[in-house]
């Protein structure tokens, strides 16, 4: 189980990705470099959370595994409820 340190740190890096995404909207750039920057620091905000907060860095690989096909299926019934709207 990860000290207080971590769990700090963690907590840091979340707050600057957040606010990075805030930025992205901010600063200029085109909205759809924005929109990109954001979905691939909520990845990484994700995968932070899951890793750390759920502590799935310290289960066995096969319950990662779960966790992985259960998103991927999530993914996929969300591409086609969208394709069924249009």
């Amino acid at each position: 189980m990860a000290d207080v340190r971590t769990y700090t740190l963690i907590y840091v890096v979340l707050l600057v990705l957040g606010t990075a995404k805030f930025v992205f909207f901010e600063i200029g750039i085109s909205e759809q470099l924005a929109i990109g920057g954001t979905v691939v620091l909520a990845v990484i905000k994700s995968l932070l959370i899951a890793g750390y907060y759920q502590h799935l860095r310290e289960e066995p690989r096969a319950i990662s595994y779960m966790m992985i096909v259960a998103v991927f299926m999530v993914f996929l019934l969300t591409v086609a409820a969208g394709y069924s709207i249009q």
